[in-house]
């Protein structure tokens, strides 16, 4: 397929003759990439400026419409937006079969709203058209993002289900266990995957299918390359959690450290569970006491969130604080065995998962528990943040909401101090 930006060009200057409009978005659209655009000189328009999103102000837009594989096809459709004063600020295509999905990042005039736009791409030529409204973050070009999206992955396993959700946007994604994936179609090949329109499915590293899911909006193959080549860059780099390690200093004395941890951590998270009494195993797992060890090695894999644990100077774990992902929401969870309850290590696992929830971009965390559990409830009230409260048969849950956090996290802590292993 040939979409070669210098026949873009040519086509643009031809259709530029045409229209002062269509010259004035030319010039607007090529300075945005190059920087060194020749001024339109004024005998060429009589005087008179052409729309501008420039000239007052201006609302980001994110759209995707498909156009047919053809010369002057992509021309037409910025020449119409430019007719609109709308400015191009970045550019994606996406081959298909039958035609190229073009993704814009635009900046329109305030007054225009997105059905305008979305008829002016139709009356171009393009069809399927989905637009949304846009933010800064959206700035950031593609090949730079999913750069940096690599290599936050290559750092931390339990980044990859947050990469792909930023990589796709408004997403679900689901990571089904290799013994519950029979009832899932599966992907093809150890790293091909397979790519249903509106639903992707990826082999993941450790086993099982990872399910990706965006009912608004179909995936397109260009997409599904770059959501592969994440999931393939995991599983050459393999298990892997950062090492930092926070030593915090308790109230009433003693030492604590704080570190990640992962499904090798499953041995010292039992014999936690063998130390801890019925009633503490009830309050998190919420049913059985018997079934509460099998729920660990879910809680420990970084493919369903992250997991923070509590260790004395002898590595002893003693809590463990869970931030998983749910599908386009986020839980945080706590256990702390009994003999180490009330010194504040619940308190101190909670802010560090919210922090990083926000780090995340999540707008919200929610905790589910039960009203006796007291301990939960003030931490989460100590965290400062805004907080509803939700009651069902008996079953307390707890949001938090995140919008506006400091950069510091929930809360400032105290008598902690970083260390390196």
């Amino acid at each position: 397929m040939s979409r070669d930006m210098s026949e873009v060009i040519c086509n643009l200057r031809e259709l530029a003759r045409r229209t002062v409009r269509g010259r004035a978005g030319f010039h607007v659209w090529w300075a945005r990439r190059h920087g060194h655009a020749p001024p339109v000189p004024e005998s060429d328009t009589g005087g008179a400026r052409p729309p501008s999103a420039e000239a007052g102000p201006s609302v980001l837009w994110r759209m995707r419409t498909t156009v047919r594989d053809e010369p002057g096809s992509l021309a037409a459709l910025c020449t119409a937006l430019a007719g609109h004063g709308v400015d191009i600020l970045s550019l994606q295509t996406h081959p298909l079969g039958d035609g190229v999905v073009d993704e814009f990042l635009l900046r329109a005039p305030d007054g225009l709203d997105g059905g305008s736009l979305a008829e002016a791409a139709e009356g171009a030529g393009g069809r399927d058209t989905w637009i949304e409204r846009a933010d800064t973050h959206d700035l950031v070009d593609a090949p730079a993002r999913v750069l940096a999206l690599a290599a936050r992955t290559a750092q931390d396993a339990a980044e990859l289900p947050l990469a792909l959700r930023q990589l796709l946007g408004r997403c679900t994604i689901r990571s089904v266990p290799a013994a519950r994936s029979s009832a899932v179609p599966a992907p093809q090949g150890p790293v091909e995957g397979s790519l249903e329109d509106t639903v992707m499915r990826l082999r993941a590293p450790e086993g099982g299918v990872i399910v990706v899911e965006r009912p608004y909006l179909p995936f397109t193959p260009t997409e599904f390359a770059r959501a592969r080549a994440l999931v393939e860059l995991d599983a050459r780099l393999g298990p892997r959690v950062p090492r930092r390690r926070d030593v915090l200093t308790l109230p009433e004395g003693g030492d604590i450290t704080v570190r990640r941890a992962d499904t090798r951590d499953l041995p010292a998270a039992l014999e936690m569970h063998e130390r801890c009494s019925a009633e503490t195993l009830r309050l998190r797992y919420h049913g059985p006491v018997g079934d509460a060890d099998r729920y660990l090695r879910h809680l420990l894999s970084p493919r369903f969130g992250r997991t923070l644990a509590a260790q004395t100077s002898s590595g002893r774990i003693v809590g463990l604080g869970h931030l998983l992902w749910d599908g386009d929401e986020t839980e945080v969870a706590l256990i702390v065995e009994d003999a180490w309850q009330r010194r504040g290590i619940g308190g101190e696992l909670l802010s560090r998962l919210v922090a990083m929830a926000a780090e995340a971009g999540c707008s919200d965390v929610y905790a589910v528990t039960r009203a006796a559990n007291t301990g939960m409830v003030a931490a989460m009230r100590a965290l400062g943040l805004p907080l509803d409260y939700q009651i069902e048969e008996g079953t307390l849950v707890i949001t938090a909401r995140l919008d506006g956090m400091g950069p510091h996290g929930p809360r400032q802590r105290h008598g902690a101090h970083a260390a390196r292993p």
